[in-house]
Order: C-alpha cells, then structure tokens, then sequence
C-alpha cells in the first residue's frame, strides 16, 4: 500500500469523527506496545490508519486488542523480574 487515505478508512468506519476516535484510540496502544497488525516503518498514526484501512481494527475489537496489549505488557514485566531474580541469585 503506497499511501493510506481518509477515504480508505471510510470503507470500515461509518464517519471522519468516528475514523479519528478509532485511530488515536490505537495509536495509544501501540505506545503502550501492542503487536502492529500491519508490517509498515511509519510511526503509530500511519501504521493506525493502515491498520483501519486494511479492516483489522475495528470498534468491534478494540477493546479485545487493548486486553492483548496489557497481557503482553504484564508478561514483559514478569519476564524482566524474572530474569533480575535470577541474576540475583547466580551472584
């Protein structure tokens, strides 16, 4: 995909004011580090949008998508700690 356009969007989301609530909602889960479902090298609006363009985020799974991301948050965390004990103990 070359350029990812409003009205690419528009195929999945019903209006422009429902497009921008849907894309800042998971822009704001890639920054807490959810998995992208689109490969792109575009920062967290682009890769959005494409996301939403390609039918993958949808007001149906946001929700399930952000749970995913915490899951991977909290499991990142317990690995680190993990690791820390560890580290820890073989010293």
């Amino acid at each position: 995909m070359a350029r990812v356009t409003v009205e690419d969007c528009l195929v999945h989301v019903p209006s422009r004011f429902e497009l921008v609530y849907l894309a800042v909602e998971r822009v704001k889960q890639l920054r807490k580090g959810a998995e992208p479902l689109v490969k792109c090298k575009n920062k967290e609006i682009v890769l959005a949008l494409r996301e939403i363009a390609a039918g993958k985020v949808r007001f149906d799974n946001l929700e399930e998508l952000a749970k995913e991301a915490e899951e991977k948050k909290v499991f990142k965390t317990l690995q680190q700690a993990e690791l820390l004990d560890t580290n820890k103990k073989s010293k």
